[in-house]
């Protein structure tokens, strides 16, 4: 089971990816072996993910990040919170974003 992110939390994209736009879509390709899946080497964040990955820069929390994009979209907070913490669940299994240095034990 993977673990429900803290909106106190702070995040970066780990230094074991490199993250890049290419046409529009946002490609994050791992930089060790053990990374992500086997059968899926890439990983490409959508719009909403692009929109949230945008904002981890090691300063706000989770909670900052879900009020800044409740208000840019005008969008439900709940929604946007959801929305978050299955994300970052997700990036934060892979390995390609942790807690930033001095946050959550780092």
């Amino acid at each position: 089971m993977t673990a429900i992110p803290d909106l106190a939390g702070v995040y970066v994209p780990s230094e074991n990816i490199v993250a890049r736009k290419i046409e529009g879509e946002l490609i994050i390709v791992p930089l060790v072996a053990g990374m992500g899946d086997l059968e899926d080497e890439l990983f490409s964040l959508n719009d909403t993910g692009k929109a949230i990955w945008e904002k981890l820069d090691g300063q706000k929390t989770l909670g900052q990040v879900v009020a800044e994009l409740a208000d840019e979209y005008a969008a439900d907070t709940h929604v946007i919170e959801a929305d978050v913490r299955g994300l970052m669940a997700e990036l934060l299994k892979r390995g390609i974003v942790e807690p930033a240095p001095g946050q959550n034990g780092k």
